[in-house]
């Protein structure tokens, strides 16, 4: 007997309370990193290397899930999946506080093992929500990136609360009550029945390379739009703060807690109202590109910082969106699609802002960038931030060329009513 979509309500919560709660592993370490810097007297170089674990790790899972999923048992990764993130938050509280002479060895190891189960939210949760029956599969994967948004947002604001009202000194405290978080979703997840996913390949060769080549053309989508989001979440305050000048509280709050605001509002709009997929991703590229360009010419701080903003909007649908859009043009994509796409969007999110700031630092100390600053009365860092955002302009002018090609060739295909 077939399931409805009814059987799997539980399945859809636990799914998008584990996406909420897994943010506190993308946004906690940053909000204390001063703070251990300060305690522990660790170096911002060792703090970055930690971003670089957090890195690596995730996409050494996405890529293990690529090529080996067969070989894993799918259904009881998910559901241990939130007591992995238990467990390596509270090696990240616990081993600095008990012994802080090791407080490194305890972030690096509790990084690890958090950033394990941060791969795995990202190759399995999606193709578990698609797995669903659904009267429209594309809003409930819109809605499960939502929350990932909101849940930035909230540990945000609660960890600045805490931190405000108890000291920084009680950090670990804090970070228990992220760790504990998770077993919320285990529990759920322990009675929830699970849909079956597809972890086979096909073995039709003309339709093995149609589905391999639309698989490859989803990636490359999903990097540029991972890039062209995440360039503008990691540099939004440093731009807004050094090239516009405005304080870095302001920053803080209209800049990083503003972005991740409407890019939740606008996923979770599609969530409950959205279609044509693919015109959303074709105008959101689009509009970053707009975005970018405006935040490096405006005169005006004020337009600029307005620019930098509405990147939020323009490239909330980017990731989300193309697994929406696999999902029509791929009958059954299976876990290894979803595994491969999670790589692509992590690659873009770790190349293009380290481009971005490569670029900065290059122009910063060139001498052209020193004389046209004397001449618009800048500084030559500000200067390098404006040709940083100028530069991150090309991930989405890419993706807008990309899609056009995509758009042709999948209405020539037909791949829309009649899937691979």
């Amino acid at each position: 007997m077939f399931k409805t979509s009814n059987d799997f309500n539980l399945t859809k919560k636990a799914c998008y309370y584990s996406y909420l709660s897994m943010s506190s592993v993308f946004v906690l370490p940053p909000i204390l990193f001063l703070t251990f810097r300060e305690m522990y007297g660790i170096s911002f170089t060792l703090l970055g290397t930690l971003v670089l674990i957090n890195f690596c790790t995730q996409l050494g899972v996405d890529l293990i899930f690529t090529f080996f999923t067969k070989y894993f048992n799918v259904k009881r990764t998910v559901q241990i999946m939130p007591l992995i993130t238990c467990l390596g938050l509270l090696i990240y509280a616990l081993v600095p506080t008990f012994f802080p002479e090791l407080a490194y060895l305890g972030f690096a190891v509790g990084t690890v093992v958090f950033s394990v189960a941060a791969g795995l939210c990202e190759c399995l949760l999606s193709p578990t929500v698609a797995a669903i029956p659904s009267d429209d599969p594309g809003r409930d994967m819109s809605m499960l990136h939502s929350l990932y948004a909101w849940g930035v947002v909230t540990v945000v604001v609660i960890s600045t609360l805490f931190l405000t009202f108890f000291g920084t000194e009680n950090w670990m405290y804090l970070t228990v009550f992220w760790a504990l978080a998770p077993v919320v979703a285990f529990i759920l997840f322990s009675i929830a029945p699970m849909p079956e996913m597809n972890l086979t390949h096909e073995n039709s060769s003309d339709k093995v390379k149609k589905k391999n080549f639309a698989i490859i053309l989803c990636f490359f989508c999903i990097f540029f739009g991972s890039a062209a989001e995440n360039s503008m979440t990691n540099w939004i305050s440093s731009f807004m703060e050094n090239a516009l000048g405005i304080p870095k509280s302001l920053c803080d709050v209209a800049g990083i807690a503003l972005f991740g605001i409407l890019l939740g509002l606008v996923r979770t709009l599609y969530g409950k109202y959205g279609k044509n997929i693919y015109s959303v991703l074709f105008f959101g590229m689009i509009g970053a590109v707009v975005c970018y360009l405006v935040a490096g010419l405006a005169p005006s701080p004020i337009m600029a910082a307005v620019s930098c903003v509405l990147t939020g909007i323009c490239t909330s649908m980017l990731w989300p969106g193309t697994l929406i859009f696999m999902e029509e043009v791929i009958k059954n994509p299976g876990v290894t699609a979803y595994a491969l796409l999670a790589a692509g969007g992590d690659f873009g999110a770790s190349i293009a802002p380290q481009m971005l700031g490569a670029v900065v630092d290059t122009v910063s100390e060139s001498a052209w960038a020193v004389s046209l600053g004397q001449t618009l009365s800048l500084t030559s860092e500000q200067i390098g931030m404006k040709v940083g955002m100028l530069t991150a302009a090309i991930f989405p002018m890419i993706g807008v060329v990309l899609l056009v090609f995509m758009g042709r060739y999948f209405k020539k295909k037909v791949f829309v009513k009649n899937k691979i």
